[in-house]
């Protein structure tokens, strides 16, 4: 038979909860601000050439974002590669390897 929660329990899952929604809140909030500035760039018609570098150090914290997305997605790309390998030839393990050497050198 399962045991029923305590009531101290309850509580400090609800408080976690709560804080846990409350920093989503101010992170959806940050985005909405960084999507404003951006789209407020990018929609105004004197730009004519959209200056990337510009939007990252003029939208307060796109950068940092930019940043955090990037590893992300390096580590997704690094287990598509590492699940790609036994699917390859020795000639191309062999090139691959080549490749890692002369970055390394």
């Amino acid at each position: 038979m399962p045991r029923k929660s305590s009531p101290i329990n309850e509580k400090s899952d609800e408080k976690t909860i709560e804080s846990q929604n409350e920093k989503n809140e101010d992170e959806i909030e940050k985005l909405n601000h960084m999507l404003a500035a951006v789209l407020n760039y990018i929609s105004d018609e004197e730009v004519e050439v959209i200056d990337m570098e510009y939007l990252l150090d003029h939208t307060e914290g796109l950068q940092v974002w930019w940043d955090q997305y990037q590893e992300s997605n390096r580590i997704v790309i690094e287990e598509e590669i590492k699940k790609s390998l036994g699917e390859l030839s020795l000639k191309e393990l062999e090139k691959i390897r080549e490749q890692i050497k002369e970055k390394q050198e």
